[in-house]
């Protein structure tokens, strides 16, 4: 029997994710510096695994609301009212998801017949594209460049916009490069939205984590924006809960129950111990995360200094935890690049092609790392850029 004449013809053009093709370079290899996998280097904060702990101790191993824990949804209200300026009602429009990308294919599944067309800017997070085409959607990316800081211009969202365009999907700050959409261009965007009648999907994991004092805008907080829009987050990345999978989407009672439907035939609910550990993670908030965001700050500054001091152009990202320098002055693509340096000194980055076409003269290196393993990394690289440099 031919198994591949028996797979769906959805899958045929879909690849698999360039991170984890890369991070199965490296599994096992103790000798390896990574900045290669999109995660903190702590552990999720004592209390909030305290609390997980504690829920197992007494039992609480139940399914919950499809929905998610109703004490978990109020804490998210509360929130995202205080983070990101909107109010959302915890009994109908917050569900509980397992992990930020869950959410994201609910969104996409719930609103897309086939053809329709979804505008999204590069590089970006591998799974947007692939996300639409599993959902008969068609993927329309705008790239972003680098002389622009990697920031999305709205006449470029306005000149892709077509009859069939039905949601633009945003990811600030972004993954891979950092980049922080000015809140000018936020609003051009959110009257784009409004003007053509589009929804909006914006995934915004990495808000807690912005830097130079800069103070997060959701484009959901823009008048007429927050009946069509979609807002995405979780716990993975400021309260390093990646393993935890666990995510939330905001939404019009409408879009929320059409996701919602979804949720609760493939997924039911998101674990109950998660959930639980998410409570006391809403009610330490930012004395949570603040220590890690300066921690990252520091590194951010050293490893952007240390970049363009050895001739890489790099630009100096304002949130997430990424840089994505363009090695092009080595005479290499990004791949190319990344698997010299892995081989040559055990240094694993990403190549900027896993993250769309317009990185590939890029590679994404993570700075959640620890600060020494960052100083010999960097070390490494600059002997590798020195002898390969054109």
């Amino acid at each position: 029997m031919n198994l591949e004449n028996k797979l769906s013809r959805q899958l045929s053009g879909i690849p698999r994710s360039g991170i984890r093709d890369f991070f199965e370079l490296v599994i096992g290899r103790s000798d390896v510096i990574s900045l290669g996998v999109g995660e903190p280097d702590k552990a999720t904060p004592w209390p909030i695994r305290e609390a997980a702990i504690r829920s197992l101790e007494k039992g609480q191993t139940s399914y919950t609301s499809n929905l998610g824990l109703e004490s978990l949804r109020v804490g998210i209200s509360g929130y995202v009212e205080e983070h990101f300026g909107v109010s959302y009602d915890p009994k109908k429009e917050i569900l509980v998801t397992v992990g930020v990308s869950e959410a994201l294919d609910l969104a996409f599944r719930a609103v897309l017949d086939p053809g329709d067309e979804v505008i999204f800017h590069q590089p970006c997070y591998v799974s947007y594209g692939p996300t639409i085409t599993m959902a008969y959607g068609v993927g329309v990316p705008i790239n972003t460049r680098l002389e622009d800081n990697f920031t999305l211009r709205a006449e470029d969202v306005e000149k892709a916009i077509t009859p069939r365009t039905k949601v633009i999907a945003l990811n600030f700050p972004t993954n891979p490069t950092g980049a922080v959409e000015p809140p000018e261009e936020l609003e051009k965007i959110a009257a784009l939205c409004v003007k053509y009648d589009l929804l909006c999907f914006t995934d915004e994991i990495y808000s807690e984590l912005l830097y130079d004092q800069a103070k997060h805008v959701s484009i959901v907080s823009f008048p007429g924006m927050r009946e069509r829009t979609v807002l995405l987050h979780g716990f993975s990345k400021a309260f390093a809960m990646t393993g935890w999978r666990l995510g939330y989407a905001c939404a019009p009672p409408v879009l929320l129950e059409a996701m919602m439907k979804i949720h609760q035939y493939c997924m039911l609910c998101a674990p109950i111990t998660s959930q639980i550990a998410a409570i006391e993670a809403l009610k330490l908030g930012a004395t949570a995360y603040e220590p890690m965001r300066q921690s990252y700050e520091e590194r951010r500054n050293f490893v952007v200094k240390r970049l363009n001091e050895m001739g890489l152009n790099c630009f100096n990202p304002g949130g997430a935890f990424y840089v994505f320098p363009d090695v092009s002055c080595t005479g290499l693509t990004g791949r190319e690049f990344a698997l010299q340096l892995l081989e040559e000194h055990s240094v694993a980055v990403v190549p900027g092609e896993a993250f769309g076409p317009s990185g590939a003269t890029c590679v994404r290196c993570c700075y959640a790392t620890a600060p020494d393993l960052l100083v010999k990394a960097m070390d490494a690289m600059e002997i590798f850029v020195k002898k390969h440099r054109k």
